[in-house]
Parts: structure tokens; sequence; C-alpha cells
């Protein structure tokens, strides 16, 4: 028997022996993948002859002369059986599962519809990063190619050599991943790269980064994982023993061959967490943060169970977490630089305010990120802390927030009526730069009337603000209206009065024509300076303009009409008569069509009482 075995040992030695690759010689490679896998098999066999009949010893030569012809095929393998990896399919990972219900575009973004919003490109895209479809597991391999890879690790793992076979894995792997992430569009940047680009730059390229993120997360390390699993399931790859290794037999060859991609992936993610917060990156971070939260449980599934790899899905969960500081710190300082908005120069004509403009588009671009911002914002705003804690001292203390109904209200609307509320303060300053008191009345009711505008267009914006708050809005629009025509009417109402016409006493009592004279001088001198400068103030909102003109004619032209009934005749008796009475209602009415246009009032053919 020890003479049978002794032979048996020689045998197998020869045959291991003939695949010497130190040899130099041309021999072809045994796994192929060329149809015939005898001779392969035949050096299996006789690899297991030569570990069953001799004293275990990785270092008896034939076993290294068996090693290193096994890493040769193992890479060759590797190297020459990987299939085409099809970029354009994983990319579908993304395109597929992003919604397509979104209501404001990137003005950036190639072939997306702008909305018309004076809000900056920087802030334009709703987030809806909701997988329709998720991990894609990709052949990497043929079936046999991974069979054979499979026999040969398994070989190299009995042998004792396990950590060469998983080198040689991750030296030809790891490249691979990588090329696959580059023509995915990931770049090598570090953070100090991230933090300097240009946020326009940066902005497109967290845009490609979620789609990169989604197919390499969900295609090729969710296959890299699939193809450690297939090849090196169950092998003895961290320990002597199989029992000691089943937990993790394919967690180092996966972890060395994808962890250096994904810490590169993630990186990006993570400058973008720690950079400088400004207002314009509110929605491209929440994008960021959607797209994150939305893989994690795909991250989990091919990391967390790894015990080599799950520090990467550890630094995902908490590189959202930071975004989720980011977004939350974002929002608080676009509160704040609404209230500190340093400009103060009037708008011209007492049109809306471009802060007004921008922080209305933010604030609809705010509540079409609803889902994701009641999830973050969990606190709400006090007006009182906030002008403290900017240490304001010449801004006026108005009291805290009161909201309509605070115990059912969601904190993140408390914090868009607070900004409406801080947008409000502010254009009550701003309202007072302006000469005129009837001007600043007008320029405060367009501007709060925007407001009221654009919570009625958006129906999420709307649900958040509520209709109570909603009246209190439009109570003060209209307020202001009032306001504005008291203020620029009632000199020229009180014109067509008739204290002050009447005289008594001595042989004749009745009208002072020279008074009178003196009242129709002083209307038309009040109507046609009205006409001149308001003609150049201007209400933007066509309906508003026309509303405010009818009011304004409602008053104005009965009582010019009853005037002009009662007192005409008195002037009309005298000399020069058309001094006097300069307009006909018809004219003051085909007047007031020029106010509010925002230019100087056209030359109308009036036609004239007299001349």
């Amino acid at each position: 028997m020890e003479v049978s075995a002794a032979a048996e040992l020689e045998a197998a030695e020869r045959v291991v022996m003939r695949w010497d690759s130190s040899a130099g010689g041309d021999e072809p490679m045994m796994f192929d993948g060329a149809g015939d896998r005898a001779e392969a098999e035949r050096f299996l066999r006789a690899l297991d002859d030569i570990r069953r009949l001799a004293p275990p010893s990785p270092s008896s030569a034939a076993v290294q002369v068996a090693m290193a012809r096994l890493e040769d095929e193992f890479r060759h393998v590797l190297v020459g059986r990987a299939l085409d990896l099809e970029i354009e399919a994983l990319a579908g990972l993304s395109s597929l599962s992003m919604s397509s219900d979104r209501r404001n575009s990137d003005a950036t973004d190639a072939g997306d519809d702008d909305d018309g919003s004076s809000v900056s490109s920087s802030v334009g895209r709703r987030s809806s990063y909701r997988s329709l479809l998720s991990i894609r597991e990709i052949d990497l391999f043929p079936a046999d190619a991974i069979s054979d890879l499979r026999a040969i690790a398994s070989s190299m793992a009995a042998a004792g050599y396990a950590r060469e076979c998983v080198q040689v894995y991750a030296s030809v792997r790891k490249p691979a991943v990588d090329s696959a992430l580059r023509r995915l569009g990931v770049e090598k940047l570090s953070i100090g790269d991230v933090q300097r680009l240009e946020w326009d730059a940066l902005e497109a390229k967290i845009r490609r980064w979620i789609r990169a993120a989604r197919a390499a997360v969900r295609g090729v390390f969710a296959s890299e994982r699939r193809l450690c699993f297939h090849i090196f399931h169950d092998l003895p790859l961290c320990g002597s023993t199989a029992a000691t290794a089943a937990a993790t037999s394919h967690d180092t060859p996966f972890a060395e061959a994808v962890k250096g991609a994904a810490l590169q992936l993630f990186g990006f993610a993570e400058a973008i967490s720690i950079g400088r917060r400004s207002p314009e990156k509110l929605f491209k971070i929440i994008d960021l943060h959607d797209a994150l939260s939305d893989l994690l449980p795909d991250i989990s599934d091919i990391f967390a169970a790894s015990k080599a790899a799950e520090s990467i899905y550890v630094q995902a969960a908490e590189i959202r977490s930071r975004l989720a500081d980011a977004v939350r710190g974002i929002l608080s300082e676009f509160e704040n630089a609404v209230l500190r908005d340093p400009s103060k120069t009037p708008v011209p004509g007492g049109t809306i305010h471009p802060l007004t403009r921008y922080v209305m588009n933010y604030s609809s671009l705010i509540s079409d990120y609803k889902a994701t911002l009641s999830e973050l914002i969990i606190s709400r705003p006090s007006a009182s802390s906030r002008i403290a804690a900017e240490g304001n001292e010449a801004a006026p203390a108005f009291p805290d927030l009161d909201l309509p109904d605070p115990d059912s209200q969601l904190p993140l609307a408390s914090h868009l009526i607070w900004i409406i509320v801080v947008l409000e303060h502010n254009l009550e300053s701003k309202a007072s730069l302006y000469k005129d008191a009837a001007l600043s009345h007008l320029f405060f009711m367009n501007n709060v009337h925007y407001i009221v505008h654009k919570v009625k267009d958006s129906a999420e914006l709307r649900g958040l603000i509520g209709d109570v708050y909603l009246r209190r809005l439009t109570g003060k629009f209209r307020q202001a209206a009032t306001s504005y025509q008291r203020t620029a009417w009632l000199k020229i109402l009180n014109c067509l009065r008739d204290e002050g016409l009447h005289v008594s006493g001595g042989f004749s009592s009745g009208i002072s024509r020279s008074a009178l004279r003196e009242r129709f001088k002083a209307f038309n001198a009040a109507f046609e300076e009205a006409h001149r400068i308001q003609s150049a103030w201007y209400v933007p909102d066509t309906q508003l303009r026309e509303e405010l003109r009818i009011s304004i004619s409602e008053k104005l032209l009965p009582a010019y009409r009853s005037f002009l009934g009662r007192f005409r005749h008195h002037i009309e008796n005298g000399r020069h008569p058309e001094l006097y009475i300069k307009y006909s209602v018809e004219d003051l009415e085909i007047a007031m069509a020029d106010f509010f246009e925002g230019a100087p009032p056209s030359q109308h053919n009036r036609r004239r009482s007299h001349g």
C-alpha cells in the first residue's frame, strides 16, 4: 500500500511539474475556455492527490509549482474571459428610475423646459429619486469561466494559498471596477478639488454623480459582489478551517476589488456635505440626499453584511446625515439672508422687488420638496431668537411668529410662513425708502399681492401655508391698496367738495365764482400731476392694475360728474371757461388707462369741453 501510494504521489507530481511556469515553456493555458478541459481536470486531480498523499506542506516543490501555475491560470481567466460591461445598460438604471413628474427644472439641464422662474438655475428641480428599478446584477463572466475560477480558487484555498488567490483577483478586478466608474463619468476629485469648483460646474457634476452612483451601486458593485460570491463562497479565505471562514467567505476579495472605487464615489458626496453652505445649493443638495437615501438600502444589501466592506455602508449613512444637516443649515442661512438683505435703492415705479420674486420662487421650490424637507425639518422657527441671533440691533423687534394653528402644522410650514413674515418685514423697510407715501403703499401692495399670487399658484405651497394665513396676506395687500388710494386721491377728491364755494351776506348769496374757478384750477393741476407721476408707477399684475383703476374711477368719475353738473353753468357763463373746465368725464376716464403702466402718459387726443 505504501509503495502504491508513493507511486501514485510520484505520478501526481509528474503531472503537476509538466506545467512548471518557471521552466520557460510555451504551453497553452489549461483554462482557456476552448472546450477541452481534460488537462485542467487532470491537473486539479493531481493536486488533490498530492494534498491527500503527502504530508501537509505548502512549501513542497510540487505544490509551489502548482500554485504558481494556478495563479497564472486564474489571472488569465480573469483578464481574458471577462465580458464587456455594457455601460449604456448600467446608465439606464438612472434614467429608468427617475420620475418624469418634475414641475421645476434646471435651466442648465439640457432638454428640460424652463418654467420662467426668476430664481437662478441653481435652484430648480423637484426631487423624485425614488427607485422604480433596484439592483441589476450583470454577468461579468460566462458561466464556464466562473466555474473555472471557482475550481482554481478552491484548489488554491485548500492548499493554503487563499491570500495569493485573493491578491490576484483584486489586482485584476480593481482596475476593471475603476474603469467602469470612469466610463460612468465618476471623476477622481479630492475634497479640496470639489470645494474649489464654481457652483455652476459643481451643479452639473452633482447631476452626473447621481446618475453614476445609481449605476455604480446597483450595477457595478452588485455584480462584483455576486461574482465574488460565486467564486469564493464557503472557501477558507480568512482562517485555517472552513468553519471559521464561512461567515466571511467572499468578503475580502470583494472589498479589495471595490473599496477604493466606492470610497472615491462617495467622497464626492462627502465633499458636498461639508462644503460652504449657501441658499443656491439647497435643492441640489436635497437631490443628492434623496439619491443617497434611495441607494442606502441597496448599499446595505451589498456592503453592510460584509465585515470587510461594511465601513462603506457606514460612510454612506454618515454622508447622508451630514447632507441632512447641510439642508437644515442652508434653510436657516436663507431665512437670515432674507432678513438682512442690504438693498437700499427703491425699485422704480413701486413694482415687485427682485427679492420678493426670488424669495417666493425659492419658497415654491421648497414646497415642491415637501416630502424630503418634512422629514428633515423638525423644529419651528422663533422670530425673537432669530433676530437676537443675528445681532441686528437696527432692526425693530417684532413678536414671535403667530402661527394660525401651530400644533397641527408641520415645522416646514412654520418655516415657510416665517420666511414670508421676514420678507414682509424687509419689504416694509424698503417701502419706507420712497419719499412719496402713496408710492410706498403701492409698492407694498404690489409685493404682498405677488406673495399671495405665488402661494395660490402652488398647490403644495398653499397647502403648507394654509388658508388662514393666506387670508391674512390677502387682507394686507387690500389694506395697502386702500392706503394708497386714500393717500394719493384724497386731496384730488377734496377739490370736488362744496365746502368753501358758497358765500352769503350783504346783498347777494350763492356761489363764489372766483372760489369755483380756483377749485377747478386746483383739481386740474392735481389730476394732471397725478396723471404724469402715476402713469410712470407700475402695477405688473394685469388684473390688479385694472381693478385699481376701476376702484379709483368709481370714486373719481361720479364725484367729478356731480361737481361738473352742479357748477358748470357758473363757469360757462363767464369768460374763458376752457381755462377752468379742461376735462370732460370721458377725458378723465380715458386718462385713467395710462395709470400704473410704468411709462410716461400717452398723448391722447382728449375731447375738451371747450376749445
